[in-house]
């Protein structure tokens, strides 16, 4: 499976801007037959808490342009957008298929630090989707830091966080997409932003894709770029023969 991710800057809540910005990043990946196309949290928006003046819903234009561009490239695509559902406010990870389908996964974890929690309505639901035989979990951003929500339960082979993850706790942000690799034994795709938001903050990307090690198949740093990676089964599946931990793994159940 061929997976691309976009790093760029994002225009702070101007989603037209942002749709035109990331239209010209998946058209530049048309000679890369990819599989799925991965862009950061909020992508449209930037990290915003006024999802009053900004939210949109399924039926809206973020979400016909993620289904459009979906179909035009032949490809998965998936990013968060601020959604508004039965007056409630979510952070949204869409999933659109080249085939105008969709899923989607509602951040379970609200950022209390910004005050996310106070604006949004939590998810309760994890999402486990299928592409080319490969089963990937979605995440978004703050979901890193909680390693019993993104525990592998045999249940996935890729694990796909998108971020606005600033600068300020980059470290954070580098360690723990290595640490949810090599202790689930799966591909970690990970997508951040980079530039300045609307408030001052720094964002210094990291956009990644690790292998089940933990070690970097495609590294962004803090560069406005594309990349795409090949991810191979076999390799993967060779390790975990080799190194069976998860069999050693602690059972546990979640309360919502």
């Amino acid at each position: 499976m061929k997976v691309s991710i976009i790093q760029d800057e994002l225009n702070w809540q101007d989603a037209e801007a942002n749709r035109e910005r990331y239209t010209r990043h998946i058209e530049s990946l048309q000679d890369e037959d990819t599989d799925l196309i991965v862009l950061p949290e909020m992508f449209s928006t930037g990290f915003c808490m006024q999802p009053e003046n900004l939210s949109e819903t399924m039926e809206g234009a973020t979400v016909r342009w993620m289904r459009e561009q979906a179909a035009r490239s032949a490809a998965a695509i998936t990013g968060s957008i601020i959604l508004e559902e039965d007056g409630h406010y979510k952070n949204r990870m869409i999933w659109a298929r080249p085939d105008g389908s969709m899923a989607y996964y509602d951040k379970r974890h609200l950022f209390r630090y910004g005050d996310e929690h106070i604006h949004y309505t939590a998810g309760n639901e994890r999402i486990v989707v299928e592409l080319h035989g490969w089963r990937l979990a979605l995440f978004v951003c703050y979901d890193l830091r909680f390693p019993v929500w993104s525990r592998n339960r045999d249940d996935h082979d890729v694990a796909v966080y998108v971020a606005n993850w600033p600068g300020a706790r980059q470290y954070a942000w580098d360690t723990l997409l290595r640490a949810r690799a090599i202790e689930n034994q799966v591909y970690v795709v990970g997508v951040n932003r980079i530039g300045w938001d609307g408030i001052g903050n720094a964002f210094f990307g990291g956009s990644a894709v690790l292998d089940c090690l933990g070690q970097p198949v495609v590294d962004c740093r803090d560069k406005r770029m594309n990349a795409t990676t090949t991810l191979s089964r076999e390799e993967q599946e060779a390790f975990r023969q080799r190194f069976p931990a998860r069999m050693d793994s602690d059972s546990f159940a979640i309360q919502i």
